[in-house]
């Protein structure tokens, strides 16, 4: 029954109905007081309809049966940034946001990050718009708040792409005051471009240290024999 009540709980959020995510979670708690994982769903579901004050005492209980509870902490040290008139809600995710696919998806780790109370408003599953402009390619909320930039190696391996007709979305994967990863997708690639893939196979995140010879296999880059008309 637990988990029956557990998946619909998870299913409300993945939806954007945080209300009835919030009775589910109640209901699961109701029975099982110190189930961790439902008063970490219960938090964040307090926390999407604006009532912190409740979000905090979840994740503090939370972390109270479980002190190394990773998703409360993380929660309560996110939230302590906002001030009680700032809005913590975000979209619903959907469920294939962060499906992988060889060749057209990317985690990466942004550098040069914005300021940190813009980074505790932003949520895993919302959309970030990536501006091409300057050296770096620089990430920001849907409404122009800065988050970070994208490291040297794939600002460049986009925007060259892009140059062709490529066309790349992205959402935050994870957001801490630290570190900041985007799920980096391509949303639609050139008919010139239709056999060079938009990242590496392997699962290498692109971070601001790792020299480029590391992250990029030769066919990444074997686009010297396009030219500006598409032709071989």
């Amino acid at each position: 029954m637990d988990n029956n009540l557990s998946q619909k709980a998870i299913s409300f959020a993945l939806k954007g109905d945080w209300k009835s995510a919030l009775e589910t979670n109640k209901e699961i708690l109701s029975g099982d007081p110190v189930n961790t994982d439902a008063l970490n769903r219960m938090a964040r579901a307090y926390a999407e309809l604006g009532d912190l004050t409740n979000a905090k005492k979840a994740a503090e209980k939370a972390v109270k049966i479980d002190p190394y509870n990773s998703i409360a902490k993380k929660s309560l040290e996110k939230w302590k940034k906002l001030r009680k008139t700032q809005p913590t809600s975000s979209t619903p995710i959907d469920p294939k946001t962060f499906l992988e696919e060889p060749g057209k998806t990317k985690i990466i780790s942004l550098v040069n990050l914005g300021d940190k109370n813009v980074i505790a408003q932003i949520d895993s599953g919302d959309e970030v718009k990536i501006n091409m402009h300057g050296h770096r390619l620089s990430v920001c909320t849907t409404d122009g708040k800065y988050v970070g930039k994208l490291p040297d190696d794939i600002s460049a391996r986009i925007k060259q792409l892009c140059g062709h007709g490529n066309e790349y979305i992205a959402h935050i994967k994870s957001a801490s005051e630290e570190v900041v990863r985007v799920f980096v997708r391509e949303s639609r690639r050139s008919e010139k471009l239709k056999d060079i893939p938009s990242f590496s196979s392997d699962k290498v995140d692109y971070i601001s240290f790792t020299p480029p010879e590391l992250v990029h296999k030769k066919e990444d880059f074997d686009m010297g024999e396009v030219d500006a008309d598409g032709n071989d």
